[in-house]
């Protein structure tokens, strides 16, 4: 019987030990503030099962040979706050290590653990967010820490935010775009003019973490989500975004959050785990891992 959290690439590849791998995979199955459809804390689980059907050469090249390391998964219990907590610690001993932490949502909730443990390690770094949803809300239904204040905590602890894909804003989100420095291109743009050749604004900070809601696929490619919106990125154009964010600069972990498995519908949990393997070998290719 296959483990409900086996290690990424488990069938390909041998266990390793955490220093000798580059990427450190840590299974965050977070649930505790989504507000549409549920489902996100069966999401990790999922990607580690579904990556057992990828091939290791991912189009280009073999990620897989900087070594890959899953963690066992963050617990999620008790107070949301508490949770974060863990999360900051679990990110932070991967950072430690120089190595890279690859989070697996759970709610969007993750990253701002996630962003915590970079503030203390690097200081203010940049923030590339693709997503359908600019999560820029002070509090949602109460809770500082939902899932619709993830940017809005990133901001509050100083970092600079890049937002892509984005289709769904409150009017004080649109505000707030307005009066504070958050870059963005929406999917709107992206659909009448194009990606840029160049999407990330002068002086965006050289080191970045890259947060990736799924959500910001359009639903034909990834209907398992919580809080699906239509005209949503294309899975190439998605790449190239990542590729063009991350050229030349230093990237110091990413996540992919959001999943909510459906039932006996296999291929967007697949999705979730072939943009994980996709992303690492875009990093490996183009940016600095640091």
């Amino acid at each position: 019987m296959q483990s409900t959290y086996p290690r990424f690439l488990e069938e390909e590849l041998d266990e390793i030990a955490p220093e000798e791998a580059l990427f450190h995979v840590i299974p965050v199955p977070l649930e505790q503030t989504v507000s549409y459809g549920g489902g996100t804390g069966e999401g990790p689980s999922a990607i580690l099962r579904s990556s057992s059907q990828l091939e290791v050469f991912d189009g280009v090249s073999n990620p897989s040979e900087h070594g890959i390391w899953t963690a066992p998964p963050v617990e999620t219990y008790g107070a949301l706050e508490e949770v974060v907590g863990r999360i900051e610690e679990a990110t932070a001993r991967s950072i430690s290590l120089g190595k890279m932490p690859v989070l697996l949502g759970g709610e969007h909730t993750v990253t701002v653990g996630a962003l915590a443990a970079c503030k203390a390690a690097f200081g203010e770094i940049g923030i590339v967010q693709i997503d359908a949803h600019a999560d820029l809300r002070d509090t949602y239904e109460g809770s500082p820490y939902s899932h619709a204040c993830v940017m809005k905590r990133a901001c509050d602890m100083g970092h600079t935010v890049f937002q892509a894909g984005i289709r769904s804003l409150s009017l004080p989100e649109v505000a707030f775009r307005k009066t504070h420095p958050v870059h963005h291109l929406d999917a709107r743009d992206i659909a009448m003019d194009g990606i840029p050749e160049t999407v990330l604004p002068d002086g965006f900070p050289e080191r970045i973490w890259l947060t990736i809601d799924v959500d910001g696929l359009d639903p034909s490619i990834m209907p398992a989500t919580g809080t699906p919106e239509p005209g949503g990125l294309t899975w190439y154009q998605c790449q190239e975004i990542i590729r063009k964010a991350v050229k030349g600069r230093h990237v110091v972990g990413f996540d992919v959050v959001e999943l909510a498995p459906v039932k006996g519908l296999h291929f967007p949990d697949f999705a979730a785990a072939r943009l994980v393997y996709d992303t690492m070998g875009v990093i490996t290719r183009d940016a600095v891992c640091s």
